[in-house]
């Protein structure tokens, strides 16, 4: 059987302080939580029902076990992360100042296991047999796992629906101009995009929002997302199909993973053929609902508590 949904991308454990508005020198406890973009879009989309597989790498220690465990708790098939002996499964912690502060620490040297993606270890016929396909940014920015997104990508031939998460993390690159030519690389191959107003701009050098989403399509994609913070979500489709969908009203307490959220939504929407606005709004409430709470991979949302948030306008 197919998969609904393969990621690929960066995958590690978040540490994220049990105690809020308190600088990390002055944190007394953490609470550990499987990690990583492109891996919570995985387990939002399985928490909404689709069968989903992710591809990355953990390192060959108790944290690379505990993210098996934890993926296959979540309903993530798990047979494509593989251990990389002699790099250790990387580790965030974050800050969590509410509402919109939560600066996050990386700790990903000598190198993040999951950027040793090789590109002859990947299953291209399932990789173009999955209904979606999701990559990142992140996966750009190192080889051997940049020849693998970019082989990837090729092999899949804009085959059913193929998303490329814009992910720009500044610490991951030495210069912006490195990452252009990969990114336009991606775009070529890709069906959507979807990134932060940061990210567009990145991607395509326009930070406007309806013009980014413009350059984003000129760049070969079928349907541009371009997140706007509290201004909400603006999509375009090549078609002329947009929505403009506010954000839902939340108190945040912690916003991290909440774009992780509104990507499983995203997939979902699609999937199930949903009109452009239809799937913002759902995308965008899953995304509400996890800035609400703490964590990120276990905080994604159950479709009962979508549809209760839609009903009521607002995250209570």
């Amino acid at each position: 059987m197919a998969y609904d949904l393969i990621t690929m991308g960066r995958i590690g454990v978040d540490l994220y302080p049990l105690q809020t508005g308190v600088p990390l020198d002055r944190v007394s406890s953490f609470g550990k939580f499987l990690g990583g973009s492109a891996t919570n879009v995985a387990v939002a989309a399985a928490r909404l029902g689709l069968r989903t597989a992710v591809i990355t790498r953990t390192g060959a220690d108790p944290f690379g076990d505990y993210l098996h465990e934890a993926l296959r708790g979540f309903g993530v098939d798990d047979r494509w992360v593989t251990p990389v002996p002699g790099l250790p499964t990387p580790v965030t912690f974050c800050e969590v100042f509410p509402p919109d502060d939560f600066p996050l620490y990386f700790y990903r040297l000598p190198k993040a296991p999951d950027l040793e993606i090789h590109p002859g270890e990947l299953d291209l016929d399932a990789i173009r047999a999955a209904r979606v396909f999701w990559v990142t940014g992140t996966g750009l920015s190192e080889e051997p796992s940049r020849g693998a997104t970019l082989d990837a990508l090729a092999h899949r031939a804009r085959s059913g629906v193929t998303v490329f998460d814009l992910d720009w993390r500044p610490m991951f690159w030495s210069d912006p101009d490195i990452a252009r030519p990969y990114y336009a690389e991606a775009l070529r191959h890709a069906t959507v995009a979807v990134g932060n107003l940061d990210e567009v701009e990145i991607a395509t050098g326009v930070r406007e929002p309806r013009a980014a989403a413009e350059a984003l399509l000129s760049a070969g994609v079928e349907l541009a997302v371009v997140k706007q913070g509290p201004k909400g979500v603006l999509a375009v489709s090549r078609d002329g199909e947009s929505a403009e969908v506010p954000p839902l009203p939340v108190t945040v307490l912690n916003g991290l993973g909440a774009g992780d959220a509104f990507g499983g939504s995203l997939c979902h929407g699609l999937l199930a053929g949903w009109d452009l606005e239809t799937v913002m709004r759902h995308a965008n409430a899953a995304g509400a609902i996890v800035a609400s709470r703490l964590e990120c991979s276990s905080a994604m949302p159950t479709p009962d508590e979508v549809a209760s948030a839609l009903a009521a306008g607002a995250v209570r």
